[in-house]
């Protein structure tokens, strides 16, 4: 697990190898991460966006962003916690993801950047 705090806002992350696929007659290897955000600051957040920077050692790394996660952009009161898991294909078994989350405080309007820490996407058949 990966963890960190920023401006209040902990961020985990827990990633996992799911197995191989093939996809456009190529093999791909499947991914999936869980990730708890976690509002420990004293303020309501909302979160409004997110960015990824996907990285496979195969290819460059592809960049993904939009609004929310998963089709929501929860909002999260001073204590409440937040969990979602998601996925994603990779020529290579061996890369990382990391990125951040455009927040909101709800009171004041307020936008600030919260990171998502450096997780490893890794195939354990990959490593030595």
């Amino acid at each position: 697990m990966v963890e960190q705090i920023t401006k209040g806002i902990k961020i985990s992350v827990i990633s996992r190898f799911e197995g191989m696929l093939i996809n456009r007659q190529r093999e791909c290897c499947t991914f999936s991460y869980t990730i708890t955000i976690e509002n420990q600051s004293k303020a309501p957040v909302q979160l409004l966006s997110r960015y990824w920077v996907i990285k496979d050692s195969l290819k460059p790394p592809e960049i993904v962003e939009g609004d929310g996660v998963i089709g929501v952009r929860p909002l999260l009161p001073p204590g409440e916690k937040h969990t979602y898991s998601s996925g994603c294909l990779l020529q290579s078994p061996i890369g990382a993801m990391e990125g951040y989350y455009i927040f909101r405080n709800p009171e004041t309007y307020q936008k600030f950047r919260i990171p998502i820490p450096l997780f490893k996407l890794n195939a354990a058949f990959a490593l030595n």
